[in-house]
């Protein structure tokens, strides 16, 4: 992935990170006054959603609304779901905040493409390598079924089932293109081999229990 350093300052400085950094954007001086596009940079929260539309552009290079939205449901969706028109409004919001330029492709459709400004591609290097914790909201649906009494032998089956389906899914994706991925997408896949395999053996787990 590409990370320029131009702007860096600047570009922490012109937007509000996460919560779960705490970082707020640096006031200006004294006796001073923002022309309108940094108060909407300094007026922006960016979320992980945000980082997600930066990061596949900048490795696209450039993009369209829909190329980001079918560049993450191809890749990064079984671990990072977001909806097609939380894209949309994201680069919306991008390029109000100057974190994002757009042009009008020549000819043919008339696409709307977009880039990452410098400010932009500062914001996506601090994010990247910003390490703070932030803890796993788990949605499993069927363990909150569980928990409010559902009958495990109905469930288990049709969970371990699945699992591995997903699981050999995984394994034969691996084995496939692995040596083609980057180091990060080869470690995010093995991520989900990995809690497949968990998520088989927890089911197992719980309908041993039963027997």
């Amino acid at each position: 992935m590409r990370l320029g350093a131009a702007a860096g300052t600047a570009g922490r400085a012109a937007v509000r990170r996460e919560p779960a950094t705490g970082r707020t954007a640096r006031p200006p001086p004294r006796g001073t006054v923002p022309d309108m596009a940094d108060s909407r940079r300094a007026d922006m929260r960016l979320t992980t959603p945000s980082f997600l539309v930066l990061g596949f552009i900048d490795q696209l290079g450039e993009a369209s609304p829909y190329d980001v939205k079918v560049e993450a449901a191809r890749t990064v969706a079984p671990f990072w779901s977001m909806p097609h028109a939380q894209v949309y409004a994201q680069c919306d919001r991008l390029v109000e905040a100057g974190l994002l330029s757009e042009s009008r492709q020549t000819g043919g459709r008339n696409r709307r493409l977009l880039r990452l400004t410098p400010a932009g591609r500062a914001a996506l290097a601090e994010w990247l390598a910003d390490s703070s914790f932030v803890p796993v909201e788990a949605r499993e649906r069927s363990i909150l079924k569980l928990w409010f009494g559902a009958r495990p032998e109905v469930h288990s089956p049709v969970q371990i089932d699945e699992h591995r389906r997903t699981l050999a899914a995984y394994e034969e994706l691996a084995d496939e293109v692995g040596e083609l991925l980057s180091r990060g997408q080869r470690e995010a896949l093995e991520f989900g081999i990995r809690y497949e395999r968990m998520m088989v053996d927890f089911w197992q787990w719980v309908e041993q229990r039963g027997a």
